[in-house]
């Protein structure tokens, strides 16, 4: 059975950092790519950011360009999301997410097609 679980979440304000962690595990486990997804309250979920393990490309949403970083290792079947400048935007529930299938760009952005996900982790910023 394949479990994503996410730490590093919390209660920060405005302009300051968050580290976010996922460590997959399964003895089956694989992917093609894993990524971020948030949901705040009364919104829909949507996509923060991916990477994609082939040429480790990556990929963001704009309003988080520039003050967000992915990165991982396939091998260890970890990814991280470095956040940085955080604002009161930015308070969701922030859920990793990974993917055996394929993607190009957006169609990396389409949670629906992911294959496994964590429990979420609650990012809270203050302003």
């Amino acid at each position: 059975q394949v479990q994503l679980v996410e730490s590093g979440g919390g209660l920060v304000q405005a302009g300051d950092s968050l580290r976010l962690s996922c460590a997959a595990s399964g003895r089956t486990f694989s992917s093609y790519a894993m990524g971020w997804f948030r949901q705040a309250p009364g919104k829909e979920r949507e996509f923060v950011s991916a990477i994609r393990w082939s040429g480790g490309r990556t990929d963001y949403r704009g309003s988080v360009k520039g003050r967000f970083t992915i990165a991982g290792d396939n091998a260890e079947n970890t990814v991280y999301l470095q956040m940085n400048n955080l604002t009161s935007e930015d308070t969701a529930v922030y859920y990793c997410a990974a993917r055996r299938s394929y993607c190009s760009s957006y169609g990396c952005y389409d949670g629906s097609t992911y294959d496994y996900w964590g429990q979420g982790t609650q990012v809270t910023v203050s302003s």
